[in-house]
């Protein structure tokens, strides 16, 4: 377990090198004690001296001038915790550092563990990523034009007249991942250690999706469990049946995740709902009530995991109302309704996704400012055919 806690000596460097990520961690006093719990002093400085670049061990040894024999046992454990990430490829295994967001705080609550204070650690996270909503960590997460994630639609209520995209059809992204695994959601899982349940009694077990090289590292590594294709389907079904939303990566090439989102316990959800409105990239449709067969019985109300559905009393009583620059056209409210006043309609304009993380990282590192440091580490030699397909 961490034990220097607040020490500058380590905890410093570590969050300047988590800081050249697109989406960083905005220090402060409860950062650096989350950071001093999840790293032990000697991790703390390994992963300070990161390249941008995934590398291999030798490579690490160079830069932390440690040696091998000390130095693998360190990556191992990084890896068991979910701070780093280790890939094999053609013969060798590169590590690559993971961002504060998503990264190892997702990770930290996607084991039963006992290694960690994970009741203090949920606490702060919490109170971290809350504080000062339109400043801090939500803005850094929320304050580029371009998303870090997107929404998927559920493509059963799309229009028959339309047509949707293997990148936006949630079945299709697994269907061509070539290997799948479940694991816990980090979200509902943190919740617990705060002592709340989830509203809608979604599954904190077996629900959140990971894909292709990221699955296989979870597995390897004990955050989920592989699964068949048609499991993963089933997952999906299963979330669809509780309104969840699905929401992956924001690119149209090889989306590492897809998790089953709640308005109560998700945080980007939650981002979304304290008027980050275009902090998940929304699908091509939105939803569209017909208020002749609208009894106004709030049920759509419940399902919407964004707030997009509210009520207003006018002189004929009680009408529900969609705001659709909220609404991420996921569909999960439709099948709420008993009435079938729900539908789904085009969206008028909706920016095409990156193609791929590095275009993503890229483009979101433009739009802050940051790409030039990010550049300038090489980070093109080998994400591109490792970890950025």
């Amino acid at each position: 377990m961490g034990h220097h806690i607040g020490s500058k000596e380590s905890i410093v460097p570590l969050i300047d090198r988590l800081n050249r990520y697109p989406v960083g961690l905005p220090d402060s006093e409860k950062l650096r004690e989350i950071l001093g719990l999840l790293f032990e002093e000697r991790e703390a400085y390994v992963a300070s001296r990161f390249p941008l670049e995934e590398a291999t061990l030798s490579e690490l040894c160079r830069l932390t001038k440690i040696d091998q024999e000390a130095l693998l046992p360190i990556l191992e454990t990084m890896a068991d915790k979910g701070l780093v990430m280790d890939l094999p490829y053609g013969g060798k295994t590169y590590y690559l550092l993971m961002p504060g967001l998503i990264g190892f705080f997702e990770f930290t609550f996607m084991k039963n563990r006992t290694d960690l204070p994970l009741e203090k650690i949920a606490r702060l996270m919490t109170e971290y990523l809350f504080e000062n909503p339109h400043q801090g960590m939500a803005r850094e997460f929320f304050g580029s034009r371009t998303p870090l994630t997107r929404s998927l639609v559920y493509e059963e209520h799309i229009p028959v007249s339309s047509e949707i995209t293997t990148y936006e059809n949630a079945r299709e992204i697994i269907r061509q991942a070539g290997f799948g695994a479940v694991g816990l959601c980090y979200c509902r899982h943190k919740k617990e250690h705060l002592g709340e349940t989830c509203r809608k009694g979604a599954p904190v077990e077996e629900i959140c999706i990971s894909l292709g090289t990221a699955a296989k590292f979870m597995v390897r590594r004990g955050f989920a469990e592989p699964r068949t294709t048609e499991e993963l389907l089933a997952v999906l079904d299963s979330a669809r049946e509780q309104h969840l939303t699905h929401v992956t990566d924001n690119i149209r090439q090889k989306p590492s995740f897809i998790c089953n989102c709640c308005s109560c316990c998700c945080e980007l959800l939650a981002g979304v709902q304290a008027g980050y409105r275009e902090g998940i990239a929304k699908t091509p449709y939105v939803a569209v009530l017909d208020a002749g067969s609208c009894s106004a019985c709030g049920l759509c109300l419940e399902a919407c995991n964004v707030a997009a559905i509210g009520d207003v009393e006018g002189e004929g009583g009680r009408t529900m109302v969609i705001d659709d620059t909220i609404c991420l056209g996921c569909g999960a409210c439709i099948s709420s309704c008993r009435r079938q006043a729900l539908s789904l309609g085009k969206r008028e304009k909706r920016p095409l996704p990156p193609k791929t993380r590095q275009d993503l990282f890229v483009r979101i590192l433009k739009e802050k400012r940051r790409l030039v440091p990010y550049l300038v580490s090489g980070v093109k030699k080998k994400v591109r055919r490792i970890f950025l397909p």
